[in-house]
């Protein structure tokens, strides 16, 4: 398998996805449809869409029962990221390379443009219903929203978020660290594999929701020292902005040597539970390597 082609291949299909659920720029909220697909179409690596797609396939899914899942779950996180790079929170100005949506539209249009985010992707996922084939598939996509929505929720990024912003500038143990890392993070991560894993049919989600909390862990803690190692250039956003900010992160609580060495353990045991699920496996493992190994 050429891995670089694989994930050109899956990228451009998570793109084609996204671009036939954004909404059209017309009527009266013209301007603020224009802020929401500015920031669905600033870029980025469509992880959660690929997750999402890529565990439907490898548990047996066929047709298109994915596919505004695959939207909604980019819309969800799209919505976080406006939010988090609004001045009251972190303040960045660049996203992805390009200037970040409260500077381009303002802040209050950035703030209704991260809501109308979220809501579009529960009415974007609710389009799951008309694609299913019998009521198999119905109640499939039943299970795949109510873990949409409890792993967005109070219980999971939103409750992240909000204790992330609650404790900002604050030393932070690591029990409540780990706390927002596996909400903020991880949970979206996880509400992509297990979606995917129950539009096509998977009974048992447990080992899949771990895999997810283990890679978005890792994925976060890598993240963290690529903003103290990393550059704009390479990262397309603002570096250093956790000390400037001054957060507590993995790399600040437990040192760049222990960050690493976390990233790498959470890889593996991620990856040994990956290679018990049935299915061709070998694209989300190399996902799951570069990701952990990246630059930015």
């Amino acid at each position: 398998m050429n891995f670089k082609e694989e994930l050109e291949k899956r990228t451009h299909r998570a793109e084609q996805v996204i671009q036939k659920y954004l909404p059209a720029e017309e009527g009266f909220s013209e301007n603020l449809i224009k802020a929401m697909n500015y920031s669905m179409e600033a870029g980025g690596k469509r992880l959660r869409p690929i997750f999402l797609g890529e565990m439907y396939h490898i548990c047996g899914g066929q047709g298109e029962l994915a596919e505004p899942f695959m939207a909604a779950i980019e819309m969800i996180h799209t919505h976080s990221l406006i939010h988090d790079d609004l001045p009251a929170i972190d303040n960045d100005e660049y996203r992805r390379g390009k200037k970040t949506t409260h500077v381009v539209f303002g802040e209050s249009a950035a703030i209704l443009a991260g809501d109308a985010l979220l809501n579009y992707a529960y009415e974007t996922a609710l389009k799951g219903f008309s694609l299913a084939k019998d009521h198999r598939e119905t109640e499939r996509t039943a299970r795949a929203l109510q873990i949409l929505a409890e792993k967005t929720g109070i219980h999971g990024m939103l409750g992240g978020q909000s204790v992330d912003v609650e404790n900002d500038g604050r030393p932070l143990k690591k029990e409540l660290l780990d706390y927002i890392y596996v909400n903020k993070t991880s949970a979206l991560i996880e509400a992509s594999l297990m979606a995917g894993a129950a539009l096509a049919g998977a009974e048992e989600l447990k080992d899949i929701e771990t895999i997810g909390r283990y890679i978005g862990l890792a994925f976060q803690i890598q993240d963290d020292i690529l903003d103290v190692t990393g550059s704009q250039e390479e990262l397309g956003k603002p570096v250093g902005s956790d000390e400037k900010n001054h957060k507590t992160t993995y790399v600040t609580l437990e040192g760049m040597e222990k960050a690493g060495q976390e990233v790498e353990r959470l890889t593996g045991e991620a990856l040994e539970l990956l290679s018990s699920l049935p299915g061709d496996r070998e694209f989300l493992r190399e996902l799951f390597l570069s990701l952990c190994t990246r630059r930015k």
